[in-house]
Formats: structure tokens, sequence, C-alpha cells
């Protein structure tokens, strides 16, 4: 069984301790790829550096809306010209991402975050990249810029939102992600979601060091060794064989992220 974990920041500071021992014991728990997004030009070099390092780690580089006010135009055209670059190279992100809206966090700037959010989208569509999309709050706006925008698809990271929502993802391309909100008995809405929804609509993820699993949610840091266990209780609250889960999202995750998929066939990634 070979699982994907299309979401986390391995190069946050959570990490920095024991960062190699983290990837090690994720893949001795069968995750044999972990996509590493950028949230903010200052860590551009950190994701691409994990994934030129280490054969399980891919990377996407992208301005998350909560950095938004910490950017510049400048920053948006690093993006370009380091994604140009990086099109060319072994290692090409395998999205534009984190990228999106979020309208939970205070003193948020609506028509800041939109304007980021859609030269990134631009960015995308011009180097045919799928997004990863940060969804806190904003589906309904991301879905109208995406109507707006059209990309080649890519992930609603950490969907929490309603069926119709979901389904208007689907229909534009998109795959969503689920992680360790579902593990939480109360979080009714997204086991209906997981339990309701076509397999083939959804990827993995952890979100780590960030969205732990009930079982973690006294720690202070989530890993990417606990998708099993999430995939686990997406296999019981389906009435599924977890072979069924595993085998099914990791095809979704290499679809949906065609550059993952050519990283995956490289001969150092044992699966």
């Amino acid at each position: 069984m070979v699982l994907i974990d299309t979401h986390c920041h391995l190069d946050a500071a959570e990490f920095d301790a024991d960062r190699e021992n983290v990837i090690q014991d994720a893949l001795n728990n069968n995750i044999q790829m972990m996509v590493v997004p950028a949230v903010h030009r200052s860590n551009f070099d950190a994701v691409t550096n994990l994934a030129q390092s280490h054969a399980c780690c891919a990377h996407a580089l992208g301005i998350h809306p909560m950095y938004v006010a910490k950017s510049d135009s400048a920053d948006l055209e690093f993006l370009a010209q380091e994604v140009a670059k990086q099109m060319q190279s072994d290692y090409p992100p395998v999205a534009i991402g984190e990228i999106g809206l979020d309208f939970f966090i205070a003193d948020y700037d609506k028509a800041l975050q939109e304007h980021y959010f859609v030269e990134q989208l631009k960015i995308a569509k011009q180097y045919d990249l799928p997004v990863i999309l940060h969804v806190r709050r904003s589906i309904d706006d991301i879905l109208k810029h995406l109507r707006q925008h059209k990309v080649r698809g890519g992930i609603a990271h950490a969907f929490n939102g309603s069926r119709q929502q979901a389904d208007a993802f689907i229909d534009l391309g998109f795959k969503l992600g689920f992680g360790g909100a579902l593990t939480y008995p109360r979080a009714l809405k997204i086991r209906e979601l997981i339990s309701t929804l076509p397999l083939e609509s959804v990827v993995l993820e952890t979100d780590a060091p960030d969205i732990p699993p009930e079982w973690l949610k006294n720690d202070k840091r989530n890993s990417p060794n606990q998708l099993s266990n999430i995939s686990q209780i997406i296999a019981s609250l389906r009435h599924i064989n977890h072979s069924q889960v595993t085998e099914i999202t990791t095809n979704n995750a290499l679809e949906i992220l065609p550059n993952l998929a050519k990283l995956f066939t490289r001969p150092q990634v044992m699966h």
C-alpha cells in the first residue's frame, strides 16, 4: 500500500530538530511521496531543496493568502521567473501553491488577497500547472475566480465546504483534500462528505505540522506518518477495504498532479 501526502509543510520550523527522522518515519509508514507547498518567497528555496535532496518529496511554489500583506509585486515577478526556470529542470514544481483566499483571519484585505490569487492563477495557466488551494471561509469567492481564470485543476486543500461546493470543485476538474479534521467524531459535516463523495475526487493530506488528528490533539505537532491512520478512518466510514482507499487516493494524486507522477516513477522511489 502506497500513500501520498498531498500537503505537508516539511520545511516548517517545527521539524528543524528531526526533519530527517520525520521523513524516514513517513517512508516506514508507506507514505512514499510528500508534497511540500511554499507559502512565501522566503521559503521557495527551502521547499525546492527538499524536493531536490529527497526522492520522496515534491514541491509547489506560491504565495499563501496569509502572507500577501508581507509580499509585493516583485515577489509575484520572482515567482513567475522561478517557475519558468524550474520547469526546465529535473525537479519542476508539481503545482502553484499554496494559494487562495482566507476570510477567517482578522483584518484581512480581501482586495489584496484576490489580486495575488488571480495573478497566481495566471501563472498556473501560463505554465499549465495545477493549483493547491487554501479555501478557508472563502469557497464561493474561490470558485468565482476559478470560473473566470480557468486552470488545469488542482486540489482544494483542507476542504470543509458543502456538498454543492464540493461538486462545483469537481466539475472544474479539482480533487478535494482531506486530513486530520475528519478523524474527530464531532466533525459530522466532513465525515458525511468523506462517506458519500466519489472516492475518485479525494486526495489525502496531513497539513503537518498543523491539523493534528484526534489522537494527537494534545500534542504540539502533526506529522506525515499519521496519513495511514487517517486513511483507515476513511475506509471505516465508507465501509470499504483500506487498500481501496490507498490505491484510489494515490492514483487521484498522481492524476491531478502530472509532474508528481513523473517524479513518482524515478528509480529512487520504491513502490
